[in-house]
């Protein structure tokens, strides 16, 4: 195989082997990002299926979290898979990381949900992300190292750039691949059945990457290395264990790879989380108009590239960053207005206050989910918080008093969990429809559902909500329906002690009568605004990340090549990166303040420009083959 550069390092047109390199490499990496991102695309699906038993602010928690457990285990791929890239060979990887990645994305689509399985299901749920995260670990790296061994020292950022779409692509991919499944399902079946579609279709994905890879041959750099007998006995003691080497590490991370994971799962996955669920766009349309933003900016991450080969690696990341520190807020605050603006009004002209006892509001940063918070405070903090209402909470109330939300002229009394004993269900019931009865009048957009009410409940249903104005007989007069008493047991409108003696029971719909959902006007959604804004935050995604993976290559020897630049890689992007939207989620809910939690990536990537801009040295002209 021809050698990537020619005498002196001078730029030459790409040979036929490096275009299959290139393709080949970059196609075997989208279809892994797809297996990845899908469940992060399907996450309210996954939630329903596989915690359906948890209250959906719970749910939300743990389906992040374990979205996040594929990224925790990514640094121990890329030390399990770097040295064996360094020991044995990058094609040889390639086929291992593909093969478990293809194989665990395929099993999710197998994996029955907690009701029929039990604890059992998301136990495994687990262990098949933590196997995606090990692969994903190994394959960055190699195809990161394999593509810059072939590339002409002066084209290496434009070379390697290609590999930088592969994230977006397989996320485009799975994007795409859920809304041909979604338009041919209904909802229902979706939500049921239809969202295993794409994560069984991995196993086409898996047989193409498979075949493709087979048709590689080794890179020209670790062969040239191994024939000359430098390569490394042990990888992993040589790239961490000694300081000139590790200190490279070190700054990578810090100074590089954890800026660039906040702001690049910032502008790609919380963006897409914030629109669905906390301002309540439709899932559908957020895919969609994800979809449109990545397809137009995609291409930057080549452009960034080859800028990088003009002008250098570093500038182009640190202006990144300093773009995504300045204008994260701004931005995410557009986007509340673009996307549901009757919720940003009422945000501005209808704050809540909590009046609460001292010691009766707790910190709930509640990463895990499992913490359970019974006092008045914590109940009412929680439930506004799941409703994106900003608040403010004052410790005046005296001691042993339950806590109250005051929303414009209406005052709302909240409830001790613990106290509240058999009355628990009534008053959650009384404390929900008052906070959102108020909610209502205060211009936030919330939506009520039709109310399920059996015959002999009714005129007590019509009583409990006069704020409806029903009419018990006019109701009776009009359209009924006779319900199996089984179905009515299992759509709880009667409990199995109300429907003792009875073969069928009469039910009435009750137009918006029923529970409260915060939602988004469709027809107030700017979906030209929406998708300028995610553009805006994908173009900087392809300025952090465009130029990374040319960098971190250049800053280590090949010997210790694919572990060197794998571990700080994955560190930056699964840890930092990875835990960012569980992180956000948590902490905005704690505060209150649904743009809070942003503090997170614009604390992490100012970090990351302050190390970077003092600390890392460009690397551009830097010739790998006599650097070993």
């Amino acid at each position: 195989m021809a050698l990537a550069s020619t005498a002196g390092g001078s730029s030459r047109g790409m040979t036929r082997e490096e275009k299959k390199v290139i393709f080949a490499s970059s196609l075997g990496t989208v279809f892994e990002w797809y297996d990845f991102y899908l469940y992060g695309a399907l996450a309210a699906a996954i939630g329903t299926t596989f915690f359906a038993s948890y209250p959906e602010g719970t749910r939300n928690i743990f389906t992040l979290l374990v979205f996040a457990a594929g990224f925790l285990v990514r640094p121990f791929g890329a030390l399990v898979f770097g040295r064996i890239g360094d020991l044995v060979g990058r094609k040889y990887t390639f086929l291992v990381t593909i093969t478990i990645m293809g194989l665990s994305t395929f099993l999710v689509g197998l994996l029955p949900g907690s009701a029929s399985w039990g604890i059992a299901a998301p136990i495994i749920l687990v262990g098949l992300r933590m196997l995606q995260g090990l692969a994903l670990g190994g394959e960055y790296g190699g195809a990161a190292t394999y593509v810059a061994e072939h590339a002409p020292d002066d084209r290496r950022g434009f070379y390697t750039s290609w590999i930088q779409t592969t994230a977006t692509l397989g996320l485009f991919l799975s994007l795409i691949i859920i809304l041909a499944v979604q338009n041919s399902l209904s909802k229902e079946d979706f939500a049921a059945w239809g969202w295993r579609i794409p994560f069984l279709l991995s196993a086409i994905l898996l047989a193409i990457s498979v075949w493709i890879r087979l048709t590689l041959s080794e890179s020209p750099a670790f062969v040239r290395m191994k024939e000359e007998g430098k390569g490394s006995k042990a990888p992993l003691s040589e790239a961490f264990g000694q300081w000139k080497n590790a200190k490279i590490a070190l700054l990578a991370l810090f100074g590089l790879t954890a800026g660039q994971a906040v702001v690049w799962y910032n502008g790609q996955f919380y963006a897409l989380f914030f629109l669905t669920n906390v301002l309540k766009v439709d899932a559908q349309s957020v895919n969609i108009m994800v979809a449109i933003a990545l397809a137009v900016g995609a291409i930057f991450f080549v452009v960034f590239g080859w800028l990088s080969d003009k002008i250098g690696r570093k500038p182009i990341i640190m202006a990144g960053l300093a773009l995504a520190i300045v204008t994260t807020f701004p931005l995410f605050k557009a986007l509340t207005w673009a996307a549901n603006p009757a919720l940003a009004t009422a945000q501005q002209t209808t704050r809540a206050t909590v009046t609460a006892a001292p010691g009766d509001c707790k910190f709930q940063f509640n990463p895990t989910g499992t913490f359970k918070y019974t006092t008045s405070c914590d109940i009412a903090t929680a439930f506004l918080s799941k409703n994106s209402v900003p608040y403010d909470v004052v410790t005046t109330a005296a001691a042993g008093t339950p806590a109250t939300v005051k929303i414009g002229n209406e005052t709302a009394e909240s409830y001790d969990a613990v106290a509240a004993g058999d009355q628990l269900k009534a008053k959650e019931a009384a404390f929900g429809k008052a906070i959102n009865i108020a909610l209502q009048d205060g211009g936030y957009p919330l939506k009520r559902a039709a109310a399920k009410v059996a015959d002999q409940k009714l005129d007590a249903f019509v009583a409990a909500n006069p704020e409806l104005k029903l009419d018990a007989a006019a109701i009776r007069a009009g359209e009924k329906t006779a319900v199996p008493t089984e179905q009515a047991i299992k759509d709880k409108v009667l409990t199995k002690d109300e429907a003792a003696g009875a073969t069928e029971v009469t039910v009435y719909s009750i137009p918006a009568a029923g529970a409260f959902a915060m939602f988004a006007d469709p027809a107030q959604v700017n979906w030209a605004k929406v998708i300028g804004i995610l553009f805006i935050l994908v173009l900087y995604v392809t300025m952090v990340y465009g130029p990374v993976a040319a960098i971190l290559v250049e800053m280590f020897p090949t010997r210790i090549r694919y572990t060197g630049m794998s571990l700080p890689y994955h560190i930056g992007n699964g840890w930092f990166g990875g835990f960012l939207p569980a992180i956000v989620f948590a902490l905005s809910a704690y505060k209150g303040d649904i743009y809070y939690g942003l503090w997170y990536p614009v604390v992490i990537a100012a970090m990351s420009l302050i190390i970077g801009m003092i600390f890392v040295r460009d690397t551009l002209g830097t010739d790998l083959h006599t650097k070993q």
